[in-house]
């Protein structure tokens, strides 16, 4: 299969679409708002996107955190509430903020199980700096690293015990940008000394996680002339090394306007430099044919990584047992954030 993930362009899989992915054969897709009315529409594009596909288990991933960024939305779905929310009650009281975090993920979860959706672009683990540029923001737990990784981990856990597989993001960090990497190309000048004490360290304290997607941000003391998602240094040195990341690692999402360059020479340079998987989200075919042609099989470690993450969440899951009733959960939870 191919080292890719992809979108569709809307509610339904079109013909060309369907004779696109049958033929390049993805890893992968991701859905979107665009992708999403109501609940049985989401079940019935997800199976036709798996039936599109050889491997009938594919990944469907979504964004959900909670907050400004979640694609599926009220009146079929909870309103979960932003990191920051999350993070503030944690401040007060440790523990609380912890369980907290971990039944909302729990609902999160539930929730993307009962569509078919089995992959979470969440929690973030960024660290939230002051002076950045809103794009991290209140999607972050806060400004302690300690307190990012015990919220993460809970975060991750929650979505595990659902059957969801997590992914942490951005890594090593995004909480410096002062730009949007949806627009612009970051670039944080820090000490690599000072990065490792804060941005890396939630990253490092949850490294046995199964999944991380990276962050299209340039690290001038690491590699100053290109971004993580891009530069073999930041990932065999920091992601892989210092950081000690062994899970399945993907891209951001390759059309970015962090990204400068052909997206086929961009997607062959995103798996060179150790990415396993080249995520491509807007669902343009043009933009998807020319993924697909940078893009290469998945790799033997990729499909070592993938599996092994399966395995671990499924033993998450299990070691947790029946999950209560869902209105039981959301009771707990809303009374811990009263």
């Amino acid at each position: 299969m191919l080292a890719a993930i992809f979108g569709v362009e809307g509610h339904s899989l079109k013909q060309e679409e369907r004779a696109f992915f049958r033929d390049v054969q993805p890893f992968g897709f991701i859905i979107f708002a665009r992708n999403v009315s109501e609940p049985q529409q989401v079940r019935d594009l997800i199976a036709d996107l798996r039936a599109s596909v050889d491997h009938p288990d594919a990944p469907v991933l979504v964004d959900q955190e909670g907050g400004r960024v979640q694609r599926l939305r009220p009146p079929h779905w909870r309103a979960a509430a932003p990191a920051a929310r999350f993070g503030a009650l944690a401040q007060k009281q440790a523990q609380t903020g912890a369980k907290a975090v971990f039944l909302n993920h729990q609902l999160i979860g539930a929730e993307l199980a009962a569509l078919g959706i089995d992959v979470d672009c969440a929690p973030l683990i960024d660290v939230q700096q002051a002076g950045a540029h809103d794009v991290i923001g209140d999607r972050a737990f806060g400004g302690d690293p300690e307190q990012v990784a015990v919220l993460g981990r809970a975060a991750a856990e929650g979505l595990m015990s659902a059957g969801i597989t997590p992914i942490i993001k951005h890594i090593p960090g995004h909480g410096r940008s002062m730009v949007d990497s949806h627009h612009d190309l970051p670039r944080v000048p820090n000490s690599r000394a000072e990065l490792a004490k804060t941005d890396f360290l939630p990253f490092r304290r949850l490294h046995d996680m199964p999944w991380a997607m990276t962050a299209h941000i340039v690290y001038e003391a690491i590699d100053k002339d290109q971004p993580a998602t891009l530069s073999p240094k930041v990932i065999s040195e920091v992601i892989r090394g210092e950081i000690g990341f062994d899970g399945l690692l993907l891209s951001d999402d390759m059309s970015m306007k962090a990204l400068n360059g052909a997206l086929p020479d961009l997607a062959r340079r995103s798996l060179a430099a150790g990415c396993d998987i080249a995520l491509h989200c807007n669902g343009k075919m043009e933009e998807m044919k020319q993924i697909a042609a940078g893009a290469a099989p998945l790799s033997k470690a990729g499909e070592e990584r993938y599996t092994r993450g399966r395995r671990q969440v499924g033993q998450v899951k299990s070691g947790v047992g029946r999950i209560a009733k869902l209105d039981q959960v959301e009771a707990e939870l809303n009374a811990l954030m009263a």
